[in-house]
């Protein structure tokens, strides 16, 4: 589980070009933001997301109760255990965690270990870059689409993970 910025301020990315031509890329300056939670199964490829203005406590409370409806759909008995960073809106005394979700944090400075980390790349490369977006609301529509062309077998490509996937014997 994580979060990730995304806004008009978007990225770069290479292209390819004839040889000696100097293709141009488009790189905004205004500053509106959409932040895309999203926890993935990288075994199944199930995910949750959320769309939101902020990164707070708050909306993360929102995100973990979201989170767990989609757990106990699945299976009543299911707990998930959540992986994620410390970011102060993670570790906070006023987040509320439901009875199916266990939390476990990462070590300070280990992106790498997040195999959502990789999500956002892929989105980032694949979908936002090299574009624009006129307001919050395109922002909003261009991401959420990002984030629903989605399938279950590129979510477990992407996200794939060796220290999480059981060893076959």
């Amino acid at each position: 589980m994580d979060e990730a910025r995304f806004g008009q301020q978007g990225t770069l990315t290479k292209v390819w070009a004839p040889v000696g031509s100097r293709p141009t890329a488009v790189k905004q300056t205004k500053y509106e933001w959409v932040y895309l939670y999203a926890a993935v199964e990288p075994a199944t490829g199930e995910s949750t997301a959320l769309l939101a203005p902020h990164v707070n406590t708050g909306t993360m409370s929102v995100f973990l109760e979201m989170l767990s409806k989609d757990v106990a759909a699945r299976d009543p008995d299911d707990v998930a255990l959540v992986i994620m960073d410390q970011a102060g809106w993670h570790i906070s005394p006023k987040l509320r965690i439901p009875d199916n979700i266990r939390i476990l944090l990462l070590p300070a400075y280990s992106p790498e270990l997040n195999p959502v980390e990789n999500l956002w790349h892929w989105i980032r490369s694949h979908h936002t870059s090299n574009r624009t977006f006129a307001g919050y609301d395109d922002l909003l529509d261009g991401v959420g689409e990002a984030y629903r062309s989605l399938t279950k077998k590129r979510l477990r490509s992407v996200c794939r993970c060796d220290y999480l996937t059981p060893r076959k014997q």
